[in-house]
């Protein structure tokens, strides 16, 4: 394995994110504050707990989910899609360096990122509203598995795209509004029967559970099937990256 080619990308996409800190750090940490703002301090002061938690502290885990999905698709679809656009790809096409370490450098460098992001939007949650951690390794755990996951996914979109009309298409039409209907802000045992059934379709109920359940020990579905959600989430998304090579695609500008 070329290590020192995993190495330069990854350090060059990191270098980036520490170039563009208000649109890669600050941006997303904002407008997670304003959420926190809205609904922690100013409704979820005047709303019941749910399931022991208060309203404020229960919206943490999913807020701190939804930035890390769209941070994800984010930071790896652009990651990929940049140097296509760019014709820098071919730099990388000419290197000693296989798919799959491109993929690991790139994922890796995106996934960093979105736990970082993760972690400081943890810490900032911390002035708006009182919350514990129940879990901190199972938490830890789920935050980079959801990161690598979708990264990986993002990767994918990157490959995918030839416009940066393409490049949001998906993120926006089909991710963020999985994300809100998946439990972000709300348990789904408050929707009626039916709801519920149609609510476990959605692949983010999921990980907002297990997520949530490392916070307050509190979930939506069990633990353990959250666990196991995520982790084939990441076989179909390492599959399918898999597949495009293995099938004889070429990243190209």
């Amino acid at each position: 394995m070329n290590i020192y080619g995993i190495k330069a990308i990854y350090l060059f996409e990191m270098a980036r994110t520490w170039r563009t800190l208000m649109q890669s750090i600050a941006s997303p940490v904002i407008s997670t504050s304003l959420y926190f703002i809205v609904f922690g301090s100013a409704i979820g002061s005047r709303m019941a707990s749910i399931d022991g938690v208060s309203y404020g502290a229960f919206i943490v885990p999913g807020l701190i989910m939804l930035s890390l999905l769209t941070e994800s698709i984010s930071n790896a679809s652009f990651g990929i899609y940049m140097p296509k656009f760019s014709g820098t790809i071919y730099e990388i096409l000419s290197a000693p360096i296989s798919a799959m370490e491109t993929v690991i450098g790139y994922v890796g460098a995106a996934a960093t990122k979105s736990v970082i992001i993760g972690a400081i939007i943890l810490v900032t949650a911390r002035l708006f509203v009182d919350f514990s951690i129940q879990h901190p390794v199972w938490m830890i755990a789920f935050l980079v598995l959801t990161s690598v996951t979708f990264s990986l996914f993002g990767f994918i979109i990157g490959i995918w795209a030839d416009s940066f009309q393409k490049l949001q298409v998906i993120p926006l039409m089909i991710v963020t509004p999985l994300a809100f209907l998946g439990g972000s802000f709300y348990s789904i045992n408050m929707l009626p029967p039916f709801w519920q059934k149609i609510a476990l379709f959605n692949p983010v109920v999921y990980l907002v559970s297990g997520f949530r359940w490392s916070f307050y020990g509190v979930a939506d579905v069990d633990v353990g099937l959250s666990l196991g959600m995520t982790f084939l989430f990441m076989l179909i998304c390492l599959t399918a990256v898999w597949w495009i090579f293995r099938t004889g695609y070429k990243i190209k500008a």
